[in-house]
């Protein structure tokens, strides 16, 4: 007898095999790259992060929490990084007890290099027309926004998230949305996945930003009582 002939895949199955493909080429590009600067990836990611907070108190415990990585890894990754010359412990300002990274300034400029993302990347994100990375960056937000309501990744610094955040401001217009903190208008193309302003939003008032961005809505329709920061 024949075999029976194997279901259509779903859209959901369908992009997320999409997504593994890209996350297959980030990881080899990832490997390739750190292979030449003589770190792995987490290492590098562990010093895009603490470039990108100079001013936070990281220990291990909260590398590990914002890479999604377990404590073993992240100290034996922060450990190499201190061999190397890298970065180096020192005790917190705000609590002597606490020990916390800091890079060094050898560190820094490796830093610089692990924020790059790798041309081939750019280049084919860049031939997404303007309404193409529009719509992937929203369906990209909606994706980690609820990863992230499910625990499976940190809580990034999203604009959606943000005290700043007005969405659907400019109704009509190719940036609909706007940021209070720069008073500029945004698209969607535009909206960030990790801003070093972003102020979270109090957590009765960021369900409700969510919603109306969303739905469409400007926070003129917002509930009573809801204060914006």
């Amino acid at each position: 007898m024949p075999a029976d002939p194997k279901p259509n895949p779903t859209a959901e199955t369908n992009v997320a095999t999409g997504l593994a493909k890209i996350a297959m080429v980030l990881r080899h590009e990832a490997w390739a790259d750190a292979g030449e600067r003589g770190l792995t990836p987490t290492q590098s990611q562990i010093l895009a992060l603490l470039a990108s907070r100079p001013r936070a108190d990281f220990g291990i415990k909260e590398v590990a929490a914002h890479l999604a990585i377990v404590m073993g890894t992240a100290s034996d990754a922060v450990s190499t990084l201190e061999r190397k010359g890298l970065i180096e412990k020192k005790s917190s300002a705000s609590d002597g007890r606490a020990v916390v990274l800091r890079m060094t300034a050898r560190g820094r400029r490796r830093a610089k290099q692990s924020t790059e993302w790798p041309d081939v990347m750019l280049g084919a994100i860049g031939d997404l027309s303007g309404d193409e990375q529009a719509a992937f960056m929203r369906g990209l937000t909606k994706i980690i926004r609820s990863l992230q309501e499910q625990g499976k990744i940190p809580v990034a610094r999203m604009c959606v998230n943000c005290t700043h955040f007005r969405p659907h401001e400019h109704k009509g217009q190719d940036a609909p949305h706007h940021c209070a903190l720069i008073d500029a208008a945004l698209g969607d193309r535009n909206l960030r996945m990790d801003c070093d302003e972003m102020a979270p939003a109090n957590k009765e008032l960021m369900p409700h930003l969510w919603q109306l961005f969303v739905n469409g809505q400007s926070l003129d329709d917002r509930r009573p009582g809801f204060q914006t920061a």
